[in-house]
């Protein structure tokens, strides 16, 4: 297998590895910011309905998503650029992608104008994302590897110690086939233990 034989694999991003919450009273006004990661629009938009529910009565539920190429922003009846948009802009500031965050505000009789608002959304997603546990997703290069009944207990040794994840096994008339995933600059030393480990009968090419 070569370089250019193997598929251009999706960059490593940060993400949040767990919903993360953070809340804020400004001039009365309560806050309330909600974070999770979002892998599709879908997901993202399934998340707002579970925050809606939770919070019924609250007077604006604004939100926005970052996934890859992807975003939307909504600012959910608040003045134009004063909700969505900051709030965007922080999950970018914070070096984050894949990830949904919905702020909740429940009005508190004193109107905060156009600047305050920005600051209130956008400082209260901000520290919401700052303080929420992280995640950092590398992409897999997935192998399909195929290896001779005599050598199986040799491939399960190697596959105990990798790092790999593996996919179902599939039997042949003349032994397993199976997917793995690897981590990209782990391919080559893997494909050569694969080689060696099994006299090199067992094979393994881009899956």
């Amino acid at each position: 297998m070569t370089e250019s034989q193997r598929p251009e694999l999706p960059a490593p991003f940060t993400t949040l590895a767990g919903e993360h919450r953070h809340s804020a009273v400004v001039d009365n006004s309560e806050f309330l910011a909600f974070a999770a990661r979002a892998d599709t629009p879908q997901a993202a938009l399934a998340y707002l309905e579970t925050v809606r529910a939770r919070y019924p009565g609250a007077t604006h539920h604004c939100w926005a998503y970052q996934i890859g190429n992807e975003y939307r922003f909504n600012d959910d009846g608040e003045p134009g650029g004063t909700a969505g948009s900051p709030m965007l802009r922080a999950i970018g500031g914070q070096g984050l992608d894949h990830v949904m965050a919905v702020v909740v505000r429940y009005y508190g009789g004193v109107k905060l104008g156009t600047g305050g608002l920005v600051r209130a959304y956008g400082g209260t997603a901000a520290e919401c994302l700052r303080t929420a546990p992280r995640l950092e997703v590398r992409p897999r290069q997935t192998l399909r590897v195929r290896v001779p009944f005599p050598h199986l207990s040799a491939l399960y040794h190697l596959l105990d110690t990798s790092d790999v994840t593996r996919g179902p096994e599939e039997y042949t008339v003349s032994g397993v086939e199976m997917a793995v995933g690897l981590y990209p600059e782990e391919v080559r030393a893997f494909t050569a233990a694969l080689a060696d480990t099994t006299r090199g009968e067992g094979e393994a090419d881009v899956g």
